[in-house]
């Protein structure tokens, strides 16, 4: 694969070109001191961390194409970057969509809650907004992307308020939107699919931080 960054290789992904399946593995360079990590697209992974791709190809069988997601590799690069590792999520990614949101939302400011709060230490230029019942926040993520978050509170949960609210998100970003979904989580799997999100692939990221 013939890419020099992995903004580049998002730009590719977001539009239709993900990488090809050729049971092959990407070294890239971090974007940022923040991210790195691990995208699996179909037959075909990708590895964004400051360490010699040599060391990473000695670790992972060619032709493997569970190693580079299983827990022996990543502990290993959780080590040689004093890193933790996160979770692995299903990544999925929606084109904008123009008009108002379908909700009245209002931008929120100073926001205590874990969830604004964790989308700080995940992501630049972040922006909240609230309705009664849940938020949405949107910010550039790895490699610049634009990425969604939202909670919904408990007391609104099965009434559609979430899917309207990464529906929502699609409007308040100025461009493709990405967002990082457990998969086991099903309910918010369904969400996500249900306002046009796409699934790409899976995702784990390292952090310096202990996730909140």
């Amino acid at each position: 694969m013939c890419t020099s960054s992995l903004a580049e290789l998002l730009a590719g992904v977001q539009a239709g070109r993900p990488p090809a399946a050729d049971g092959g593995l990407t070294v890239l360079a971090q974007p940022s001191p923040r991210d790195l990590g691990v995208f699996a697209f179909t037959a075909h992974h990708v590895v964004f961390a400051d360490v010699e791709a040599s060391w990473v190809r000695d670790r992972i069988p060619a032709g493997d194409l569970n190693a580079p997601l299983s827990p022996a590799f990543l502990q290993a690069l959780a080590e040689r970057t004093g890193r933790q590792v996160g979770s692995i999520d299903m990544l999925a990614v929606a084109p904008p969509a123009t008009g108002a949101p379908p909700l009245p939302l209002r931008e929120i400011a100073g926001s205590a809650h874990a969830r604004v709060t964790r989308a700080f230490q995940y992501r630049d230029a972040v922006r909240v907004w609230a309705v009664e019942g849940g938020l949405v926040t949107v910010g550039r993520g790895v490699a610049g992307r634009w990425e969604v978050a939202v909670e919904v509170e408990q007391a609104h949960r099965g009434r559609g308020l979430g899917r309207l609210l990464v529906e929502s998100a699609r409007h308040l970003a100025p461009g493709p939107i990405w967002a990082q979904v457990a998969p086991g989580n099903a309910a918010s799997v369904r969400t996500f699919l249900a306002a046009g999100y796409v699934p790409v692939g899976a995702e784990v990221l390292f952090t310096s931080f202990t996730p909140g």
